[in-house]
């Protein structure tokens, strides 16, 4: 594995929106932590200055990843034709917010709403979800962007849980663009193991989100992360690596309700990051080291 991938802090950690001084606020502290990208979730977008943001990240030397999820009434997922036509126009505008900000990856639960669904997922439901991608891909192609497929746990999603689901939807949208995305927070959920996923997934392995099991600091649970990093140097993984982690001190109105984040993990977002940088790094280096 190469030890140059980019590191990489979702701005939930800094601020819970997206406001130009919100983000001025998010690329100095992402820079004084020592990150090489900053991850801008698009759940604010509306309020988003998209000039003023690509300047201000850009002249700040950071890259850029944007992420979303869907909402039950623009759910591309649905049976409902309506519903993925909404959905469909929310990603593309979503798509040209990314490609507004510099970002050159745009990833999320973008197959589906994000939160719990009462019923498994119909035919005619993932059916719609793999069309709309489809398109989606094929224009941000056009753009020079790739799409992740992030995959999540059964209490966000019931349209993929697992690296095979992952894989198997990829495979029905058919574009070279679109790479999975794998998040430790949601595998340690849903996987029987921390290795098995990441050598599933091989060179399609486009993304990755570190997050510890309860969401707070690294290292201060339970997920393998040895086992993991040494996973991704077993496939050479030279993509972004970007620690995301969620506390109630930094409050998105909506995305943190539909992540049920109510407990206060941490208070101070720089602490948190400082020592989320160091820790990527050790494990990188170590892993590197053995492969």
């Amino acid at each position: 594995m190469s030890t140059a991938n980019p590191v990489g802090v979702h701005a939930l950690v800094w601020a819970g929106g997206t406001t130009q001084p919100e983000i001025e606020s998010i690329v100095a502290s992402t820079v004084a932590a020592g990150y090489d990208l900053v991850e801008l979730s698009l759940h604010d977008m509306d309020r988003l200055d998209v000039d003023a943001a690509r300047k201000t990240i850009a002249d700040a030397g950071l890259q850029v990843s944007c992420s979303r999820g869907l909402a039950f009434d623009a759910d591309v997922s649905s049976d409902d034709p309506e519903v993925v036509a909404r959905g469909a126009t929310f990603l593309q505008g979503s798509l040209d917010v990314a490609e507004g900000v510099g970002a050159t990856f745009f990833t999320g639960a973008l197959y589906s709403a994000l939160g719990k669904y009462g019923a498994p997922l119909t035919e005619a439901g993932r059916a719609n979800a793999v069309s709309v991608l489809r398109d989606l891909a094929r224009e941000a192609a056009g753009r020079g962007i790739s799409l992740g497929l992030e995959i999540c746990n059964r209490y966000e999603t019931n349209v993929m849980n697992t690296a095979r689901d992952a894989l198997r939807l990829a495979d029905d949208i058919g574009e070279d663009n679109v790479s999975i995305h794998l998040d430790t927070y949601h595998m340690n959920i849903e996987e029987s193991d921390m290795v098995t996923p990441v050598l599933e997934v091989g060179d399609r392995l486009g993304y990755v989100h570190i997050g510890e099991n309860h969401r707070g600091y690294l290292g201060a649970g339970s997920i393998d992360f040895p086992a993991f990093f040494h996973a991704l140097a077993r496939i050479d993984y030279a993509g972004p690596i970007t620690f995301e982690s969620f506390s109630s001190a930094v409050v998105s109105p909506t995305l943190s309700n539909d992540l049920s984040i109510w407990r206060n993990l941490w208070d101070d977002g720089a602490d948190l990051a400082r020592r989320a940088r160091s820790f990527i790094d050790v494990h990188l280096a170590a892993a590197a080291s053995v492969a």
